[in-house]
């Protein structure tokens, strides 16, 4: 007979038990001793010999609690209760000789044990076994010591009292298991989350180990192995409305959705987990995405995807992947997602990090780029003011002196160094004209093929460089503002005339595709390093691989494309060190 022990151990209620016997066993040897004056003749010596067999058990049961096997609990358990009942039913025999003893109430004691024990169930039982001992000891008592002679009432009440008292007793051993039951049951689950946080916790000191995206997602997901064992790891981002892959682990990480690799939001798991929360997919091979097949491939059998949530939309998903179909439990899907929310905040912080370090590059290269402007604008001022103030000195001071020819080059010197200084102030001005958005424009209808003819036949002024020009068929017409777009093919051809050298050539094309137009100017030069292409098109930027001893502020090709964006196109450049440059207008063409 097995026990049912919730409440409290069994070895703990053993070694309680023999404290009561032993108390029992001292009680009992005052009341035989001192407190009991007559017993009828050999009466006390039964019990005395009650109590010494009491004394015994109790060392013995006292033994067997503290160091019995684990596997006997259930039988001494079991043999204690017949012990006890044996001891207290042999004292009511005992004193049943005196009419009015009420040694027999002390049977509600094996009651409650058995309660203790077995619950509601032997606190009903015990009573029941009990009532041939209490009809033993009455007709004991009516046989040896009456009148009165055998009363029914004398074992009817007590058996009514004792089933009472274990029916209350077991009720409240009952409760007791419940709510111990419960106990345990919220002590492991508060385990189990005090586990959950442990594991967040790592992971997300893993997360914040470094501001730098490979280095923490690397350290990430090494920590996630120890808590979510998984065959295959990924994050992945929404960028550009598209779900972009940064980090994988795992199975097939470099050859299948590797970090650096796109694709679609329509139909994808990414693209229901920002609209549905976590998806479970516990059967890969139901094929439910596209990409399905791919992990099947690999040997995947199941997958979790946990949202990224940062403010009211989630900016991508964990994926977290086994070979084992349907493995993971409930705990472990509420694990993934909050392990997706700690993932959430540490790419936010990560890309308000680069974001900060951008600005504070930009800033940094804004200032250098403008400190480079000022000094070389001082040269670009320097230069034809010092052209001018000369040419004008000599005129000034030796003008008949000078011959009519010398005169007139003096005075085309002049000319041309104002040109260009004037052409240095005009850029400064459209520069911050730009910026304050009040540069103007006067749209109409520009014929284009009659504007490239203007601009070569104004360049091919110079001998150096050849200009030519190559316009097969006719040009549709544009939108746009004339003198405008003049500034722009000037700006292009004159900066190819200047990076070209003497005697090399610069090709005008222009073409129709696709309802635009493009004109490019193609040059022979230096070329411009790929990382330097970029910065050409900023405010005073100049590519450092190209010759800074050429005169420039920098300004011009901010301002070309500027323009071309308003006009509803774009300008490009394409090049490459010692290939030359060819950059590309592109405008919308008239329907």
């Amino acid at each position: 007979m097995s026990s049912r022990r919730t409440v409290v151990g069994e070895r703990e209620l053993e070694t309680w038990l023999s404290i009561a016997r032993l108390a029992g066993f001292v009680f009992a040897a005052c009341e035989i001793g001192i407190f009991v004056d007559a017993f009828p003749d050999g009466y006390r010596m039964k019990g005395w010999w009650i109590t010494i067999a009491l004394g015994i058990g109790t060392l013995v049961f006292y033994a067997l609690a503290r160091w019995m096997p684990a596997s006997w609990e259930g039988t001494v358990g079991f043999l204690a209760l017949a012990f006890d009942t044996c001891i207290i039913a042999a004292y009511a025999t005992v004193f049943s000789y005196e009419y009015g003893n009420q040694v027999r109430w002390a049977l509600v004691l094996v009651v409650a044990e058995a309660a203790l024990r077995y619950g509601l169930l032997g606190g009903l039982l015990m009573p029941i076994v009990l009532i041939p001992v209490l009809a033993y000891d009455e007709h004991f008592r009516a046989h040896h010591f009456g009148p009165p002679g055998f009363t029914l009432d004398r074992v009817s009440f007590p058996t009514g009292v004792l089933l009472l008292s274990g029916l209350v007793v077991g009720w409240l051993v009952k409760q007791l298991d419940r709510r111990a039951q419960e106990a345990e049951a919220l002590r492991d689950e508060l385990g189990r989350h005090v586990d959950v946080l442990e594991a967040a916790n790592r992971c997300a000191v893993a997360l914040g180990s470094s501001l730098e995206m490979d280095e923490a997602f690397g350290a990430f997901i090494v920590e996630l192995q120890e808590v979510v064992p998984f065959d295959r790891a990924a994050i992945v981002l929404v960028e550009n409305d598209k779900a972009a892959t940064i980090a994988t682990a795992g199975v097939g990480a470099g050859d299948v959705l590797p970090p650096g690799s796109f694709g679609p939001l329509e139909g994808s798991p990414l693209g229901q987990v920002l609209t549905g929360g976590t998806i479970v997919q516990r059967d890969l091979t139901e094929g439910v995405f596209r990409e399905d097949a791919l992990l099947v491939a690999l040997g995947l059998r199941s997958r979790v995807l946990a949202p990224l949530p940062v403010g009211a939309r989630p900016i991508g998903a964990l994926a977290i992947s086994r070979k084992e179909v349907d493995a993971f439990s409930d705990e472990e899907v509420e694990l993934v997602s909050l392990l997706g929310r700690l993932v959430a905040t540490a790419v936010q912080n990560i890309r308000s990090y680069d974001a900060e370090r951008r600005r504070v590059e930009e800033l940094h290269q804004l200032s250098a780029m403008r400190a480079d402007f000022v000094s070389l604008v001082s040269h670009e001022l320097r230069s034809p003011m010092a052209a001018v103030i000369g040419a004008a000195r000599t005129l000034q001071e030796r003008r008949r002196e000078l011959s009519v020819e010398q005169r007139e080059a003096f005075l085309a010197l002049i000319a041309n160094e104002t040109n260009r200084l004037a052409t240095l102030v005009g850029d400064v001005l459209d520069t911050s004209r730009i910026d304050a958005g009040t540069f103007s424009y006067s749209f109409g209808e520009v014929d284009l093929m009659r504007l490239i003819d203007d601009v070569v036949t104004l360049a091919s002024v110079q001998e150096e460089v050849a200009v030519r020009a190559t316009v097969p068929g006719q040009l549709p017409s544009v939108h746009g503002d004339r003198e405008r777009l003049r500034q722009v093919l000037s700006n292009l051809v004159d900066n190819a005339v200047k990076y070209s050298d003497s005697g090399g050539a610069v090709e005008v094309r222009a073409r129709t595709a696709d309802g635009v137009v493009q004109v490019s100017v193609t040059d022979h030069g230096p070329g411009i390093p790929r990382d330097q292409q970029h910065v050409i098109f900023e405010k005073f930027g100049r590519a450092t691989g190209t010759d800074q001893t050429k005169p420039g502020t920098g300004l011009g090709l901010f301002i070309a494309r500027s323009i071309a964006e308003a006009h509803g196109g774009s300008l490009d450049v394409e090049s490459a060190p010692d290939a030359g440059a060819t950059f590309t207008l592109t405008l919308p063409a008239t329907t």
